[in-house]
């Protein structure tokens, strides 16, 4: 089963879709209590964070990924498939 599997990188996970040019007009942020925050010192830059996400909220800049909060639902799953555990849920300060 893909969700038992543990991808190294991109490369290896099964091909998924994704959203690529500009975010959509529809910001999705409104309603979240809790908010994904990435630490950069354990991060590998897999990019598994980016295909996951099912908002096209977490972009790729510099070769590392980035979340772009106004589009972000705080669902969690680049949390809970991040490999590194690079990736905690936070409770957001609005």
């Amino acid at each position: 089963m893909i969700r038992d599997a543990i991808f190294k990188n991109v490369d290896e996970m099964p091909e998924m879709p994704v959203t690529i040019g500009k975010m959509t007009a529809n910001k999705t942020s409104d309603w979240r209590n809790i908010v994904p925050v990435i630490d950069y010192d354990i991060c590998s830059g897999c990019m598994i964070c980016w295909k996951y996400c099912p908002d096209v909220s977490i972009q790729i800049i510099r070769d590392l990924p980035v979340i772009n909060y106004d589009y972000c639902k705080g669902c969690g799953i680049c949390s809970k498939e991040c490999p590194k555990n690079a990736i905690q849920m936070v409770v957001e300060d609005k």
